[in-house]
C-alpha cells in the first residue's frame, strides 16, 4: 500500500540532516521506521561526538539491561552506585520487542549491557550494531545448565541466584572501585532468593504429585516445573516464542490432555491476550486465570502491580497456582514480607 503521508514543506526540509530527510521522504513505511531509528541515532551520536563510554570513580556506572527480569536484578545489585535502564518494559513481550530510537540512544551511552542470554533477545545484535555500543556485555545465563535450550531461566529462583552472581561479577569488573558495594547488595538479594525458593518448595510440597498440574499460555515455565516436580500438561502456544501461533490440532490435543489429566485450570500470561486461554478453559470445562490473576512470565508488571519485581511476581505466580490446586498458601518468611 502506498504511503499517503504528505511531503514536508521545503523550508522544514532544509533544516533536516540529509540522512534523516531521506528517511522522511521514503515511501515504504515499514522500511522507513527501521531506517529512521538508525538515521536519527547516528545523527545524534555524530553531533554529540559520542565515543565508547568510560566510567570513572566520580561517575556512576551506566547500565542498560535487556529484559525486565535482568533489569530488576541489576537494580538490586547496583543500589545507588549505578544507574540502570531497561529496554523491554513492563508487560511487553521480549520475543516481539522492537527497540526504539530512545532505546538505541540509551544503549549507545551505556558502560555495561546486561543480557538474559540463551538467544532470548533475537533483536539484540541489530540493536548493538545500530547504536554503536562499545561497552561491556554481561551474559547473565553464563554457567546455567539449560533444559531444551529454553531461555526462560529465571522461573527457577536457583537460576535467578546464578544470574545475580554473574551480573554482580560483571559490575565489579567494570567498576572495581564499587566492587564491595555490588557484592554486599548481591549477597543480601541472594538471601531473599534463597528464602523465596524455600517458600515455594514448602507450598508445593503440600500438594500430592498427581495434583501438581500446570497448563500455561506458552512454554515459559520449564525451569519452574522442573525445580518443583510439577507436571506440565501443555501450553496453548507450544513454543518458546509467544509470537508463535498454535494449530487447531494442537489446541484439540491440549483440550484432550486437560480432560485426561484432570488439570483444574488454564493460566494466561500478563503480557499476552487472555482470549485463547479463556476459550480453551471453556472448552475443557476448567477455570481460567487471567487479568490480575494471570502469570508473569516473559515480563514483569508495572510499578504498583503484583508483578512489579521478580520476587513479587514469583510470589504472585505461586499464590494463584496454589489457589488453582485448592491448597492453603503458607505465610511468607520475614525476609520476603511485601
Amino acid at each position: 500500500m502506498q504511503d499517503s503521508t504528505p511531503p514536508l514543506p521545503a523550508a522544514k526540509r532544509g533544516s533536516l540532516p540529509s540522512r534523516v530527510w531521506q528517511v522522511v521522504s521514503c515511501n515504504n513505511r515499514a522500511l522507513c521506521i527501521t531506517t529512521a531509528v538508525v538515521a536519527v541515532v547516528g545523527t545524534v551520536l555524530a553531533l554529540s561526538g559520542c565515543a565508547a563510554p568510560v566510567p570513572s570513580a566520580s561517575t556512576k556506572l551506566a547500565v542498560v539491561a535487556t529484559t525486565t527480569q535482568v533489569a530488576d536484578f541489576s537494580r538490586q545489585i547496583a543500589g545507588t552506585t549505578a544507574t540502570v535502564t531497561g529496554l523491554v518494559q513492563a508487560n511487553q513481550s521480549v520475543h516481539g520487542f522492537d527497540p526504539s530510537a530512545k532505546n538505541l540512544l540509551d544503549l549507545a551511552a551505556a558502560d555495561v549491557l546486561v543480557t538474559s542470554g540463551v538467544d532470548l533477545e533475537a533483536w539484540l545484535k541489530d540493536a548493538i550494531d545500530a547504536s554503536g555500543f562499545k561497552g561491556t556485555v554481561i551474559d547473565a545465563s553464563t554457567g546455567i545448565t539449560l533444559i531444551d535450550n529454553d531461555p526462560h531461566l529465571w522461573t527457577n529462583p536457583a537460576n535467578a541466584t546464578l544470574m545475580v552472581q554473574n551480573i554482580a561479577a560483571g559490575f565489579a569488573a567494570a567498576a572495581p572501585e564499587q566492587a564491595d558495594a555490588f557484592q554486599t547488595n548481591a549477597v543480601a538479594y541472594e538471601t531473599q532468593l534463597n528464602a523465596l525458593d524455600g517458600w515455594i518448595s514448602a507450598n508445593v510440597e503440600q500438594v500430592p504429585l498427581a495434583e501438581r498440574l500446570l497448563v500455561t499460555n506458552h512454554d515459559a515455565f520449564t525451569y519452574f516445573y522442573d525445580a518443583y516436580d510439577i507436571t506440565f500438561v501443555g501450553s496453548i502456544i507450544p513454543s518458546l516464542d509467544d509470537n508463535a501461533e498454535p494449530s487447531a490440532a494442537e489446541l484439540d490435543r491440549l483440550i484432550a490432555a486437560i480432560k485426561t489429566t484432570g488439570a483444574k485450570a488454564v493460566f494466561s500470561e500478563a503480557s499476552l491476550s487472555p482470549k485463547l486461554a479463556q476459550t480453551i478453559a471453556q472448552e475443557a470445562g476448567v477455570a481460567v486465570y487471567s487479568g490480575e490473576d494471570a502469570l508473569y512470565s516473559d515480563s514483569l508488571g508495572a510499578a504498583g502491580s503484583a508483578g512489579a519485581t521478580y520476587i513479587s511476581a514469583t510470589i504472585h505466580n505461586v499464590t494463584v497456582l496454589m489457589d488453582s490446586w485448592g491448597y492453603e498458601l503458607l505465610p511468607l518468611p520475614a525476609t520476603l514480607s511485601l
